[in-house]
């Protein structure tokens, strides 16, 4: 399977959630809020927002709650662009997961609604009204494994995927308040890597996979030169490893003043599969997701901070350069 190349067709299958994310002004807290911005959130549905604001096409296939909230969100991923072909919604007591967080640094707060939410009923048959043959690669982030029936159908997609030829973006994204032990996370999550043909995840993830953080750096190594075309190991401040084959590469980051720490690492997603697809190399692309992280957390929101093209390229223009490494 030639990654690059699915990657390169810009047309993405995004397996995951939508959510409302609800924030106040920036700078204050969440109990003396008085007025609170709404707009999208949820990690697979950020990623397909940013895929689409950098010029690219992406479908999501998730679950919503059938009222006024899930129709909130599926309103904003048509106003973002994101196909809805494949979001469906289902009643009963499923709810739509809801974060609310502070556009602040010291002292930040988020707080997520999880509990029953609906896009853990995604089911087999839902995966399964996708032709994949149709998108030129997958997207899913970790959480879509966290329970069922959502677990068996995220593994399903994987399945048609590779039946269809296109390659498996995976971002780990463990999020431990979504899953019934650590045990099972780890065992879920390393299972999903090893179908990955991309993976990307930051160093609590790869050591929380591999059993220690210390061993995470190895884990990210391995994974790249058993099954994995592409690994991104990520470090926050202190940039990322790219592992391809038996080539490592060392990148920084661009360094901003934060007002929020949330949204990076969709941002990041979407930035390094944009500028692959637009022909930039590995290297240059895996700097560009770190620009579109680093746009992401300067500004309020998720999705409405994610950049559109011209953003990313003036940012590029303008900002002094990237740490090294």
């Amino acid at each position: 399977m030639d990654v690059i190349k699915g990657i390169a067709g810009n047309n993405f299958v995004v397996v995951g959630r939508v959510g409302m994310d609800m924030y106040p002004a920036p700078g204050e807290a969440v109990e003396t809020a008085d007025t609170f911005t709404a707009d999208m959130g949820g990690s697979s549905a950020n990623i397909a927002a940013g895929i689409v604001k950098l010029g690219g096409k992406a479908a999501l296939v998730t679950r919503t709650s059938d009222d006024s909230v899930g129709r909130f969100c599926i309103n904003k991923l048509r106003h973002y662009g994101v196909d809805t072909t494949h979001v469906t919604p289902v009643g009963g007591e499923a709810r739509n997961s809801l974060a609310l967080y502070e556009s602040r640094v010291a002292g930040h707060q988020s707080v997520i609604y999880r509990n029953g939410a609906a896009d853990f009923e995604m089911t087999i048959a839902d995966v399964e009204a996708v032709d994949y043959t149709a998108f030129t690669a997958l997207v899913t982030a970790g959480t879509v494994f966290a329970a069922e029936p959502s677990r068996t159908a995220a593994f399903r997609a994987f399945e048609l995927a590779h039946a269809a030829g296109i390659p498996i973006i995976f971002d780990v994204d463990y999020r431990p308040y979504s899953w019934p032990s650590a045990a099972v996370a780890a065992d879920v999550l390393s299972r999903a890597g090893a179908m990955s043909d991309v993976i990307v995840g930051n160093d609590d993830e790869f050591g929380f996979m591999a059993g220690s953080k210390d061993a995470g750096l190895q884990k990210a190594r391995d994974l790249a030169q058993s099954s994995a075309a592409i690994v991104v190991y990520k470090m926050g401040e202190h940039g990322a490893v790219t592992f391809t084959g038996d080539q490592e590469l060392r990148t920084g980051i661009y360094p901003v003043t934060a007002l929020k720490p949330t949204g990076a690492g969709d941002s990041f997603m979407a930035g390094m599969l944009s500028s692959i697809a637009a022909g930039h190399d590995l290297k240059s692309s895996v700097m560009r997701g770190s620009a579109c992280a680093a746009i992401v957390v300067a500004k309020p929101g998720c999705a409405p901070a994610m950049p559109m093209l011209p953003e990313l390229e003036n940012f590029l223009a303008t900002h002094t350069g990237p740490t090294t490494t």
